[in-house]
């Protein structure tokens, strides 16, 4: 008897993949700055300078990325962004030096920038109502297995093909999928030739519209509450993706190995944590129908929990103990994952997209501003801790912000001539 997948959970499937390999991608650079440091002799100064130049197309094409997912469709957006993604990879493996390597980064910042947003786009009509908490904590939970396994996975590649093949390989992976990508998927589920009857009933209603316009003011105004709340996860988020492997090598005295192994075992906290968020959001929905319980429940208790788990490092400076404190914020912090990728969806149906960029609009203006605080903090005291210390004050504002979140009141469109009304569906 041949095995039978549905088309539904092999669209989740390759949306999964895509985010694991979107962060193997962006964090990459980080595992062999070293040798790439030593070849292009780069300044510290400089070699920063490359960090950062992913975030700023990142932040510049969440909300433009969102509304051009909305108005061409997954499909062919995601098969740009991912042959945008892949060139600017391989390209890495190509530079000459500084010039060519931040224009590399620049190119990567604008392919990805619109994937997530996107991404939710495709889940929006893939995806039962029911199921929205789950499958953005499992996609999410594939992006910090990205990140977690990283480190090994360069350090091998670059033994056997230098670290210019480690590039040009992982950019041909990405080449791959967008072209797989392209193959399968279907912006309308009924035009997909495996859907069956059944899973078309369980999926929510396809608007007419397929090229929505969007009503930018009334729109911001609904999601301004949820993009502060995303900022304040995503200061703490960017200060462990970028400082972590540090804060354990320089403030422990550890070797590279070591102070990768304890950054690893932080980063898979957040793996389960991703996985388990949206789990918790979805069944809350299933059992009281209370959406915004269903959605706010989750995230408070992931920011409140998160707050509490790094306080002991504020009296007990134990390795093994700051480990644990920190591999419980990041698990606590991740849980807010799916319950708030949630939320466009809840929120804004028709324009899932532009609705999910806005929302990561926080998250990307916290890669910027996030790391380069820490940066400073440090130069300036001298003090590994205090980075950590201040995201604790983000995470009481991001669960006091949550309660500005309204999931429950999906924006929605009426009037004649033209006029668009937002509307609180209660």
């Amino acid at each position: 008897m041949r095995l039978r997948f549905k088309a539904t959970h092999v669209v989740l499937a390759m949306l999964c993949i895509m985010y694991f390999i979107t962060y193997v991608d962006r964090v990459n650079i980080g595992t062999a700055a070293s040798e790439i440091q030593k070849e292009l002799s780069l300044s510290n100064t400089q070699l920063g300078l490359v960090f950062s130049a992913f975030a700023y197309p990142y932040l510049l094409f969440q909300v433009i990325g969102g509304w051009v997912g909305d108005r061409f469709g997954p499909r062919q957006t995601l098969f740009w962004c991912g042959m945008i993604w892949a060139a600017s990879t391989i390209m890495t493996g190509f530079v000459t030096g500084l010039v060519t390597l931040f224009i590399a980064r620049v190119a990567l910042g604008f392919g990805e920038g619109a994937t997530f947003p996107t991404a939710t786009r495709a889940m929006q009509y893939w995806t039962p109502a029911t199921n929205r908490g789950f499958a953005q904590g499992l996609t999410h939970a594939f992006a910090r297995l990205g990140n977690a396994i990283t480190p090994p996975l360069i350090a091998a590649l670059m033994a056997w093909l230098t670290w210019r093949g480690s590039f040009i390989a992982l950019g041909l992976v990405s080449l791959l999928w967008g072209v797989v990508w392209a193959l399968y998927f279907r912006n309308e589920p009924k035009d997909h030739p495996a859907i069956t009857d059944a899973e078309l009933a369980s999926l929510p209603p396809r608007s007419r519209d397929l090229r929505p316009q969007v009503p930018w003011e009334a729109l911001l105004r609904r999601m301004w509450p949820v993009t502060l709340t995303y900022f304040c996860y995503g200061w703490s988020l960017w200060l462990y993706l970028n400082w972590l492997p540090l804060f354990f090598k320089n403030n422990y005295s550890l070797d590279i190995k070591n102070s990768a192994l304890f950054a690893s075992g932080v980063f898979f906290a957040g793996v389960v944590g991703d996985s388990l968020g949206g789990i918790l959001s979805d069944r809350i929905f299933k059992k009281t129908g209370d959406v915004r319980f269903a959605r706010l429940s989750v995230t408070v208790a992931g920011f409140a929990g998160a707050f509490l788990s790094l306080l002991p490092i504020l009296f007990i400076h134990d390795i093994t103990i700051v480990a644990l404190c920190l591999s419980g914020g990041f698990f606590f912090a991740e849980l807010v994952i799916g319950p708030m990728w949630s939320v466009p969806m809840d929120i804004a149906a028709k324009y899932s997209g532009t609705a999910a960029g806005l929302m990561n609009t926080g998250s990307a203006l916290a890669a910027i501003v996030s790391p380069l605080v820490a940066g400073y903090v440090i130069d300036v005291t001298g003090n590994w801790y205090l980075p950590f210390l201040m995201s604790m004050g983000l995470l009481l504002l991001g669960g006091f912000s949550a309660f500005l979140m309204h999931p429950e009141q999906p924006f929605e469109e009426v009037g004649t001539a033209g006029i668009v009304q937002p509307v609180a569906v209660r």
